[in-house]
């Protein structure tokens, strides 16, 4: 290849001659401004994110000075030591069933030297652990202990009024409140209750007079009983009316128009194992209903 045709590549025109030297301009622009600029990205700051460094600085300030803080050491009674306890304090399983069995007996050691020798733990143990012992503080004086004993001064108590047993039917207001737990309301309502269905049969029926706890009832149990007057008027089941049934306590109109209705359908009563065959008849109540009636 000779120079000739070499040099017609180089022969350029005036319009390409001013279009390679823009762009040559464009170059050396491009790389002034990558020489002189700064990539680096600016990170915008964030006021929630700083706030979140602040205060994880302040936990991770926390945490070291709790593991620099030394661990509180609390004394103990060493015997009630538990099996996790002693394990913790080093103690083979050996020497805790030792432990155990010596207390089963009820019995309880005083110093570390009879610890020592109940549970057979070796020397170094028995330094590294005693330290931490803290028996009653009278095991420590037990000659005070002994010596300061408290005098009880001997008190005198009045004693209490014998009350005997008296007949419930018979017993006036005055006798009921002399029972503590009794006051005014409550034997007025024993009076009333009494007065309602002529006499007291049973003292089970002291637990239908409201307001009586089963405190009170136990003590009007030990101190009452029950005895049934010969004038008492029981009531003739079978010749009854309707009126003189519904006005007994136990019975009310309900139940005392159904007896009349069976009594109508299916004849008398002979005992009350049939009455109680009636619906609704308070058959928890019978033997008591029994004692008010005539068959």
């Amino acid at each position: 290849m000779n120079v000739t045709s070499i040099k017609k590549y180089f022969q350029f025109t005036k319009q390409q001659r001013t279009g390679i030297f823009i762009l040559f301009i464009i170059i050396i622009v491009l790389q002034l401004f990558y020489l002189f600029s700064d990539f680096n990205v600016t990170e915008c700051k964030d006021s929630k994110k700083d706030e979140w460094l602040a205060l994880q600085s302040e936990i991770d300030a926390e945490k070291n000075s709790a593991k620099k803080a030394k661990p509180v050491i609390y004394l103990f009674n060493p015997n009630f030591i538990s099996d996790s306890k002693g394990y913790k304090l080093g103690m083979s399983v050996q020497e805790i069933d030792r432990l155990l069995a010596f207390r089963k007996e009820n019995k309880f050691v005083n110093s570390p030297e009879e610890f020592q020798k109940v549970t057979g733990i070796s020397d170094s143990l028995l330094n590294q652990i005693s330290p931490l012992f803290k028996f009653p503080d009278w095991i420590h004086n037990k000659e005070n202990f002994k010596r300061e004993k408290p005098e009880f001064a001997v008190k005198s108590f009045p004693k209490k009024e014998k009350i005997e047993v008296l007949d419930i039917n018979q017993a006036t207001q005055e006798d009921l409140m002399k029972l503590y737990g009794i006051g005014e309301g409550l034997s007025l309502r024993i009076l009333k209750q009494r007065e309602l269905l002529g006499c007291f049969v049973s003292m089970e029926q002291m637990k239908e007079v409201w307001g009586l706890s089963p405190e009170v009832i136990a003590k009007l149990n030990g101190h009452f009983k029950v005895v049934i007057p010969s004038t008492l008027k029981k009531i003739n089941i079978n010749d009854a009316s309707l009126k003189e049934l519904s006005q007994f306590s136990y019975f009310r109109y309900a139940l005392a128009k159904q007896i009349v209705t069976y009594r109508s359908m299916n004849g008398n009563f002979n005992n009350i194992e049939d009455l109680a065959k009636i619906k609704d008849f308070p058959v928890e109540k019978a033997k008591i209903i029994s004692l008010y009636l005539e068959f």
